[in-house]
């Protein structure tokens, strides 16, 4: 029966791949194949929904700059900005955590100048987040501003391995601050370590390029700067108006800044403990900390355009040119340098080398029997500073062409360049017939010594320069020569220097300064 079933025209119809039932089973067989499909479709635009969704929610909670709520516009408290730590060891996962303990929904703001590594465990959640200041070709530009995060009237500037045992801490800052914001910009909480946090006071002179501290006396509670480890808390308005607000070193940075726009900053009874001392636990660490600071330190007074730090117990540190680097400026023109178009003068890093070539090359004169005298804007600084004129970029020295003979280094130096058993370079000018000290091979400041000789009474060059003062002048004012003060020893001057000077530069001269050529940058224009 079953041989004949299959034998069957039925059955062989049945079993057709072209029959109507396989037909229908084929069908089938496609539309369950395309519910799938789309299944798997709907999960994947319920997924996608729900990103957007979630991106959405963060987009409110951390607005692009350009959005239609007021940039100005800032909710009430206080974001914690955390800028010092090195990436090698750090506690700010710790510190983050302790934060967040007291106060879940407290906003915390990490900056890095690059992705932290090794990676920073910190916990996921949107009030928390980590900004790395440089910024990356693929990603929008307020991707890398912090200010962009920060969205609280108040910004709390906390170093790392600070230890937070309440919430109370920022709050009592807080209503500190508000109670004495109109006498001061800025409140500190130390962090105790071993070394207590000191009050200084400072002065920052960009026009000389020079930052002066001093301590302030013990009792005192308004500073311009601290030394020390310490929260700060300011508005962050004030803050993100600063050119520089997060460089690095951190507070050497804000009270450079502070100290130019008048801020102060007020020490309180609060403080904070910290979570290791001392924070780095190993001497490898802590020399790549030192070396890391030292080399920011150098970076940020670069780019402040300071050379000269006096401390608070009286050291200097120098920022500017030496012997083995090239002077501050570059070529001259129009007698004009460039750091006169900047409202500067002249670095004190280049003023200290004019004066120690200047003794030098005088110290030499004098012990060869070359008689000498302080000439031009260099006698004209004497006079009115005792010193080089503060916007001067060099020294001029005239001497008598028939002494050259009793210095061995002039002698020489007509045949070419000679360098000295103490660096300076000797040598016969290009631009005509006097002699040039320089400072050293690399670094290019110098002493011009201008050979007179007297004719018929009156003291005259064979090499004029186009300056006013560049003239011929009677020899009764060499004789005699006289000793004036001049950048910390004394040195020959005319006998009547101040009727030789206005007779090169005018009358007045003396009590009425002015940059070398008034016609392209004047004093009144400088400031």
């Amino acid at each position: 029966m079953n041989l004949e079933l299959r034998d069957s025209p039925w059955a062989r119809d049945k079993s057709s791949s072209n029959s109507p039932w396989a037909r229908k089973m084929r069908i089938t067989f496609c539309q369950g194949v395309l519910a799938v499909a789309i299944t798997i479709n709907l999960l994947i635009l319920f997924y996608i929904s729900r990103l957007q969704q979630r991106v959405l929610h963060r987009h409110r909670d951390h607005p692009h700059p350009s959005a239609h709520q007021p940039r100005g516009l800032l909710r009430s408290g206080v974001t914690v900005l955390i800028r010092e730590f090195e990436d090698f060891e750090n506690y700010v996962p710790d510190v983050v955590r302790l934060f967040v303990k007291h106060k879940p929904e407290l906003p915390i703001v990490v900056a890095a100048d690059r992705l932290p590594y090794p990676p920073m465990v910190l916990p996921g959640t949107p009030n928390i987040q980590v900004v790395v200041l440089k910024p990356s070709p693929d990603q929008p530009a307020h991707v890398s501003r912090p200010e962009t995060y920060v969205k609280t009237e108040y910004v709390a500037l906390v170093p790392d391995g600070v230890r937070v045992d309440s919430a109370s801490q920022l709050e009592q800052m807080l209503e500190e601050f508000k109670a004495s914001q109109a006498q001061v910009e800025m409140v500190a909480a130390p962090v105790q370590s071993l070394a207590p946090l000191q009050c200084l006071n400072l002065k920052v002179n960009l026009k000389e390029w020079t930052a002066d501290y001093t301590a302030a006396p013990p009792s005192s509670k308004v500073c311009a700067a601290l030394k020390g480890e310490a929260v700060i808390l300011l508005r962050t308005r004030d803050l993100f108006n600063l050119s520089m607000p997060l460089a690095k070193p951190m507070l050497t940075s804000l009270f450079i800044q502070a100290s130019l726009w008048g801020w102060a900053v007020r020490l309180l009874d609060v403080s904070f403990s910290a979570l290791h001392q001392p924070l780095l636990t190993s001497s490898h660490n802590q020399w790549k900390a030192d070396n890391l600071a030292k080399a920011n330190r150098l970076q940020l007074f670069r780019d402040f355009g300071i050379k000269r730090v006096v401390l608070e117990d009286g050291k200097e540190q120098w920022f500017g040119c030496g012997k083995e680097t090239p002077r501050c400026f570059g070529t001259i023109h129009d007698d004009t340098p460039e750091y006169l178009y900047q409202n500067r003068w002249t670095p004190p890093c280049c003023l200290r080398a004019l004066r120690e070539t200047a003794k030098y090359v005088i110290s030499i004169l004098e012990a060869s029997g070359v008689r000498y005298w302080l000439e031009g804007g260099t006698l004209l600084g004497a006079a009115r500073h005792q010193d080089i004129i503060p916007w001067d970029y060099d020294v001029d020295l005239g001497i008598y062409l028939e002494d050259i003979p009793n210095c061995e280094l002039l002698r020489s130096a007509d045949s070419g360049s000679i360098v000295d058993e103490k660096g300076f370079v000797w040598e016969k000018a290009i631009e005509g017939d006097f002699y040039r000290v320089q400072y050293s091979e690399r670094n290019h400041l110098h002493v011009d010594l201008w050979p007179f000789y007297p004719k018929n009474g009156v003291m005259t060059k064979d090499t004029w320069m186009d300056h006013r003062q560049d003239i011929e002048f009677p020899e009764h004012f060499l004789k005699p020569l006289v000793p004036i003060p001049f950048a910390g020893f004394l040195a020959m001057a005319p006998n009547d220097y101040w009727s030789f000077l206005e007779l090169k530069f005018g009358e007045g001269v003396i009590e009425n300064p002015e940059y070398p050529n008034p016609a392209v940058r004047s004093m009144e224009k400088g400031n």
